[in-house]
């Protein structure tokens, strides 16, 4: 995710002619100089032991950097960093984080490197103006995979100190505060999108809430503005309706405190933001008329037993309105905030319904400034946090960097990330008391993850207070949550159905793949077999080992993989180990009705030795497998699917004939006693008849999913015989596919397909 694409570019002003004459007037000084000694004088007001010097010298280098560019507006490109710098002088941050504001394009934009700024500013400058830098683009790959590393980045870097994540947020904020001086629509928007996706949420996550109030604020103008208009409309009607509603609302609150002797330092009222008004019609899918709550109060005491008396009294005087109550103070947010929330009723106030918010002052400084408030009380170097405080007093940017470790590339990274910032909380305890915040709707393996990805991973059940649940449980406020290990467990695939964390997908996806390419490599294996068989070759280790360099595979296992998932076929190989073999012979005698066998009698890479001395029975007329008597009744088995290319085995049933299976079917484990009932068959490679296999996808829930579906079938030549959609949500559709194909390969090359759109979360063939 880049921020300097966000707002106005900057682009080179051309350099005045130089003449002899050039050096008898006075340098002038570059552009910002003197606003960064402003902005220096500044951060010395509030913060006595700030290295004004530092300041100074940062704002003189970017000057001087920054001389020859502007901005898409006519500005000079000094006024960015000037403004970002002084942003964070708002929350009164130090002065190396103000230093860092002023050089944060340096490195990147101008002729000045890392290691100059090292040089002239110090290592802890250097590092955060490293961790701030943005990507240079990387080409040959999509905006989104560009979006996903610059997002994997930022994690790694605030990781090690959130100072840098501060500075990006003040950077995105100045670039949305002049994104409408970019002239492309499509920019504009995508520098929205991902403001409201990404930065929006990471700033909620640290407490900065008028921060993240104006980024959503700005983001929404752009994504939705005839929605924000008509909100801002209705808002505007409402006011003039009630001029002084907010007032008349607040003097009852004071008047309430009063009569119950708590003394309120401040009682303040305002209007909600038309994108929280829009978010709660989205969620709660209403009409504006059917809100509420447009208006909340905030009342700032002085310690922490007044916030409770006041709620006491907030509630003997106003009716309260059901399920509105939260206690951040006793449970606090992830990101420090802590507050009393409660919905009420107003009666004498034209029954308003407002939401009222008790605080100290403290708590108000935590909420307003968030983790720069950490800076307010603490100037110097006891203010700068390791890596390892930031992780334990953020316990999220632990979950982002779980997410990183075990995501499968740059955009499953991405999705998860997402999905971890947009979430609101449940508090739930271990048996040891242990305090675990998730997202809401989180089941018993989301906990499990939670505590330790091994324990996630060997999850077989859990008890909520005391009670056995099923994994799918949707925990609560307060629950008591015991998770049931065993030794050797392993993730279920089915668990990505209703898991809400990122965390917990990920580590589950990564299991799922690490499985399926064992399957393609098994399949892939056995495929490679079958075609060295059919020419009576022995297709051992050493011969494929010559042929990796011409097919591009860097192993065997790589290369079995690329069969199984239809990358190359087994004929592929075959060329490229026995290159010969694509020359046609020149002799014109038929082919033998036998197929050759191999001299060893045994297959090195299936392990299956061929029967000595004879053969199979040849195909009865029209019969797809070899092996049956004539007039033999059979039919293929429904719980394995066999399809043509993998071993088959036949049961004999009297009465029924002969119950065709996959040689690994497990039903067969039933027939072990008799193994008499096993019937030594083969498909008849010369016949054409075509069969059904059972794919089973999951994909995420859009109109077009089935279309889309059916389509990529259709386009790698199967036919759709039967489809089901077995289970929905809100999120996900998981469907059954009955596709008519010719073989196993063309099964798996129409997986392969079906997996190559992001949208399809799992693709797997269906047994049973």
């Amino acid at each position: 995710m880049t921020t300097r694409d966000t707002g106005p570019l900057m682009v080179p002003v051309p350099r005045a002619p130089e003449g002899p004459a050039a050096g008898l007037a006075p340098t002038p000084s570059p552009p910002g100089l003197e606003e960064a000694q402003a902005l220096a004088r500044r951060v010395a007001g509030y913060d006595p032991r700030a290295d004004v010097a530092l300041i100074e010298r940062a704002g003189q280098t970017a000057a001087e950097a920054h001389a020859t560019q502007r901005r898409e507006n006519g500005d000079p490109y000094i006024t960015h960093p000037i403004a970002v710098a002084n942003i964070l002088a708002d929350y009164r941050l130090d002065s190396a984080t103000i230093a860092t504001a002023l050089l944060h394009d340096v490195a990147e934009d101008t002729s000045v490197g890392l290691k100059e700024i090292e040089r002239r500013f110090g290592a802890e400058v250097a590092r955060l103006v490293d961790g701030v830098t943005k990507l240079t683009r990387i080409e040959l790959q999509s905006e989104r995979t560009k979006q996903a590393e610059n997002l994997r980045k930022l994690v790694l870097a605030m990781s090690e100190d959130i100072r840098v994540l501060l500075v990006k947020l003040a950077d995105r904020l100045h670039n949305m505060r002049t994104l409408h001086f970019v002239p492309q629509p499509e920019r504009r928007r995508k520098t929205a999108r991902e403001t409201i996706e990404i930065f929006t949420p990471l700033a909620e996550r640290i407490g900065m809430d008028a921060l993240k109030t104006e980024l959503e604020t700005l983001s929404f103008q752009e994504l939705h503005p005839e929605a924000r208009q008509t909100i801002a409309s209705r808002l505007t009607y409402l006011r003039g309706q009630s001029a002084n509603l907010i007032k008349e609302i607040e003097h009852d609150l004071k008047r309430v405190l009063g009569r119950h002797g708590i003394h309120a330092i401040d009682v303040t009222g305002r209007e909600k933001s038309p994108y929280s008004i829009w978010l709660k019609m989205q969620k709660k899918n209403v009409a504006f008329e059917a809100l509420s709550d447009v208006m909340a109060f905030r009342v700032i005491v002085e310690d922490r037993a007044a916030c409770y008396a006041a709620l006491g009294a907030v509630h003997d005087a106003y009716r309260v309105v059901p399920g509105r109550f939260k206690d951040y103070i006793s449970t606090p947010k992830t990101n420090g905030y802590q507050s009393l929330h409660t919905g009420v009723t107003v009666p004498e106030r034209r029954n308003a319904k407002i939401e009222v918010q008790i605080r100290t002052r403290e708590m108000h400084e935590v909420a307003e400034y968030g983790v720069a408030a950490h800076w307010i009380y603490k100037q110097g170097p006891e203010a700068h946090t390791s890596a390892a405080s930031n992780r334990k007093r953020y316990p999220w940017v632990r979950a982002l960097l779980d997410i990183l470790e075990n995501a499968e590339g740059a955009q499953d990274f991405l999705d998860h990330t997402k999905l971890e910032l947009h979430r609101d909380q449940v508090f739930c305890f271990s048996p040891k008391g242990d305090l675990i915040e998730l997202p809401r709707g989180a089941t018993p393996i989301d906990f499990a993850y939670e505590v330790h990805s091994q324990v996630g991973d060997s999850c077989v059940g859990a008890k909520v207070n005391g009670k056995i649940v099923p994994l799918r449980h949707q925990l609560e406020n307060g629950d008591q949550v015991e998770i049931i290990t065993a030794r050797g467990g392993q993730p279920n695939p089915a668990w990505e159905r209703f898991v809400v964390t990122g965390k917990a997908r990920a580590r589950i996806r990564r299991f799922v793949h690490a499985r399926q390419k064992e399957e393609n490599r098994e399949s892939g294996r056995s495929a490679i077999v079958r075609a060295f068989r059919q020419e009576g070759l022995e297709g051992s280790e050493k011969l494929l080992e010559g042929a990796l360099k011409a097919l591009k595979q860097p192993g065997l296992d790589e290369l079995y993989a690329a069969v199984g998932s239809g990358a190359l076929s087994p004929r592929e190989v075959l060329h490229a180990a026995v290159p010969e073999l694509r020359i046609p012979p020149r002799n014109t005698e038929p082919l033998p009705l036998s197929r050759p066998r191999s001299r060893l009698g045994a297959s090195p890479l299936l392990g299956r030795p061929e029967r000595a001395g004879g053969g199979r029975a040849g195909a009865a007329p029209g019969l797809p497998v070899t092996g049956l008597v004539s007039g033999m009744p059979y039919h293929f088995a429904g719980c394995c699917h066999p399809l043509p290319g993998e071993r088959i085995l036949g049961i004999v049933t009297t009465g029924k004939g002969v119950t065709i299976h996959a040689a690994d079917c497990h039903t067969l484990e039933n027939f072990a006693a008799t193994p008499e009932r096993f019937l030594d068959i083969d498909w008849d490679d010369g016949s054409s008849a075509t069969r059904v296999g059972r794919v089973v996808v999951e994909t995420r829930a859009r109109s077009s999913a089935l279309a889309a579906l059916t389509e990529t079938v259709a386009q790698n030549d199967g036919a759709v015989t039967g489809l089901k959609v077995q289970h929905r949500d809100g999120e996900t559709i998981e469907v059954l596919i009955d596709v008519e194909v010719t073989d196993l390969r063309h099964l798996e090359r129409i997986m392969a397909a079906l997996r190559a759109p992001a949208d399809n979360l799992r693709v797997e063939r269906m047994r049973g």
